[in-house]
Order: structure tokens, then C-alpha cells, then sequence
């Protein structure tokens, strides 16, 4: 069975440090991109960071570049997401996902990890 579990959100003030952990069991990580994304309520879900399989090339969304960064450990199947100087805006679940080289869609996603940062 493939699983995907985020772990590490919870609530922070503005200005203040996450790292959100994502662990895939079931399948090789090394094997796949991932991506981590975001939904606000009320708001469509949106790519914020990716890493190609290869872990030389990485996708920011403009909202959070220069203060989020994408990782992955392959030697512990798990990626990572730190986020530095958050800001009340970047409150959202957080989902990590993984897909094929080869396909724009991502196949496996994670249940989500509630970031909420207070003003």
C-alpha cells in the first residue's frame, strides 16, 4: 500500500519557523518528483514548491521564494519543506505529493498537515 504522511504543522506566530515532514511508504521516493502544495479556505489548491527526481532542479512559487525550501532525503524516503518568516497569508493545509518523471500529474498525495500563523 502507498501512503503518504506529512507531519510538523501546526500554529506560529508571524515571523516564526515550520518544517513539515513528508514520508512515503510503499514505493521508492528517489523514484519520483514531489511537490508540496497548499489550500486556504476558500481558495484553489496551489503548487508552492517542487524537486525533480534528479534534486537539480526546483519549482517556488513566487509568494513564498526566498523564505520556504524544498529537500528530500532519499535515504529516508522522506522530503521536507522548511518555512522561514511566515506571515498570516501562508495559513493553509499543507500536502505533499509525488508523481512520475514522465507525467505532469502528481499520483500520491498525503492528508494534509494544518499550518495556521497568527498576526
Amino acid at each position: 500500500q502507498v501512503q503518504l504522511v506529512e507531519s510538523g504543522g501546526g500554529l506560529v506566530q508571524a515571523g516564526g519557523s515550520l518544517r513539515l515532514s513528508c514520508t512515503l511508504s510503499g514505493r521508492t521516493l528517489s523514484n519520483y518528483d514531489m511537490g508540496w502544495f497548499r489550500q486556504a479556505p476558500g481558495k484553489e489548491r496551489e503548487r508552492v514548491a517542487a524537486l525533480s527526481r534528479s534534486g537539480t532542479s526546483t519549482y517556488y512559487a513566487d509568494s513564498v521564494k526566498g523564505r520556504f525550501t524544498i529537500s528530500r532525503d532519499n535515504a529516508k524516503n522522506t522530503a521536507y519543506l522548511q518555512m522561514s518568516s511566515l506571515k498570516p497569508e501562508d495559513t493553509a493545509v499543507y500536502y505533499c505529493a509525488v508523481k512520475d518523471v514522465w507525467s505532469p500529474d502528481y499520483r500520491y498525495w498525503g492528508q494534509g498537515t494544518q499550518v495556521t500563523v497568527s498576526s
